[in-house]
């Protein structure tokens, strides 16, 4: 990769100090962003424990519910934080914006890893663990559209396909982490131990990454086309309140919803709950479905610089209409393939997700070049945020909802529901333009 917005002048080498410093710079926004998808994993991978250890033990399924409840207000809470965090990113800066994102994470984590037992403090355990996933849910909302936003400004245009594959690449790698993390954790602590202390473990581990990451952030630049826009805010000019910039891009956050409303879907349901899905549904036993998650996640992050690149050189509409199509074409015969075998599991998760990581690849740059610089943040956000909630968010209810409304069928029903989804997002990719290398500034 060539150096970010630390261009050499014309004619000369990049420096070696530029060079390093493009790397802190990505390696600031991977971590951050690896951090926030660790924090949403593994409340997901220790969802049993913390229902039992900050819940009435009284009734253990009515626990778990809960716990998964909670798990939901996290997607509630994301538009808000998208609109907030939006705004912060478009009027204070983008680098503001990520660092107080992962902040707020962070505390979140460190919240959950401290919160007394529901046998020390009753009904606050419970109220105090819904407020972290509040402030988590705020924090995720703000986090990827900020991180898009800003790694998208200081890419060089004919390679932002390619850098915007760090958002997934990163977070997908903080999926894999929390996931092994859970894996490994409960094989070398005995039950008792996990209940007691082993679950709170990755959430400290979070908190801490979390303190990290914000040291680096902070140390970040701040984006060149924000401080140039902010200083042609400053010549004289009137600035739009926030509602008339919003309502003069309308048109691209219609477009970001319905981008996304197909790629969530498919993506939450191959990339996270699938495997949960085979285990309960076809049992599968959990440790094969568990590495089998791990192996096609790892194949899923291999892929993302090859359709980044390949969006650099043919377009991002046919790269993003290959993926939309393909996957469509796809569903039905990939969920009927899972049976009662791993190895079905892992072709049908692999050949889904190579397909998925077209989209996924280049939709931090797809979006980020549908909106101006005064209003790129918060125009992604919360169209984006509304998309992930609604549609990303009941995935793996309406994936589970299937398979008891209409038993056998089921998957096929789903996968209909996930089809429909798609089309109406490759229908999207036929309406928007070709933006392949264009020049944020304009």
């Amino acid at each position: 990769m060539t150096t970010l917005k630390h261009r050499p002048a014309p004619g000369t080498a990049a420096p070696a100090a530029a060079q390093r410093t493009t790397a802190k710079t990505l390696f600031g926004i991977g971590t951050g962003n690896a951090v926030e998808w660790f924090d949403w994993a593994i409340y997901a991978t220790f969802a049993s424990y913390i229902a039992q250890a900050l819940f009435s033990k009284e009734n253990p399924s009515s626990a778990f519910l809960a716990t998964l409840g909670i798990f939901a207000v996290g997607f509630i809470a994301r538009p808000i934080g998208g609109l907030l965090f939006g705004i912060i990113g478009d009027r204070i800066g983008r680098k503001t914006a990520m660092t107080a994102a992962v902040a707020l994470a962070a505390f979140g984590s460190l919240l959950i890893a401290i919160t007394p037992s529901y046998a020390s403090i009753g009904i606050w355990a419970s109220v105090i663990l819904l407020v972290a996933r509040l402030l988590q849910g705020l924090a995720h909302g703000g986090e990827m559209p900020s991180a898009q936003t800003y790694l998208a400004e200081i890419a060089p245009a004919k390679q932002r396909g390619l850098y915007s594959t760090l958002i997934y690449a990163s977070g997908n790698g903080g999926i894999v982490v929390g996931t092994l993390l859970g894996a490994i954790f409960t094989m070398v602590l005995s039950p008792e131990q996990m209940h007691s202390f082993g679950w709170r473990i990755p959430f400290l581990i979070g908190a801490l990454l979390g303190l990290y990451t914000l040291i680096m952030r902070a140390r970040l630049q701040e984006s060149e086309h924000f401080t140039q826009n902010k200083a042609s805010d400053g010549k004289g000019a009137a600035k739009p309140s926030l509602y008339r910039d919003f309502m003069a891009n309308r048109i691209p956050a219609l477009q970001v919803i319905g981008l996304t409303v197909g790629i969530t879907v498919v993506y939450y349901i191959w990339s996270v709950s699938t495997p949960a899905h085979a285990i309960s549904t076809l049992h599968i036993p959990a440790s094969q479905a568990l590495w089998v998650g791990v192996a096609a996640n790892l194949v899923f992050i291999a892929s993302l610089p090859l359709w980044g690149k390949l969006s650099d050189r043919i377009g991002r509409r046919p790269v993003m209409a290959i993926s939309l199509i393909g996957a469509s074409a796809l569903q039905i015969p990939a969920s009927l393939f899972v049976r009662d075998a791993w190895w079905q599991l892992l072709v049908s998760m692999i050949v889904m997700l190579v397909f998925i990581a077209g989209f996924a690849a280049i939709a931090p740059a797809v979006y980020a070049e549908l909106f101006p610089t005064s209003v790129r943040t918060v125009g992604m956000a919360v169209p984006y945020a509304f998309s992930v909630a609604l549609f990303g968010g009941t995935a793996a209810y309406l994936q589970a909802a299937c398979d008891v409304w209409f038993g056998s069928n089921g998957a096929l029903m789903f996968s209909i529901y996930a089809i429909i989804l798609m089309l109406i997002s490759a229908f999207t990719v036929y309406r928007i333009k070709e933006s392949k290398g264009i020049d944020l500034h304009d």
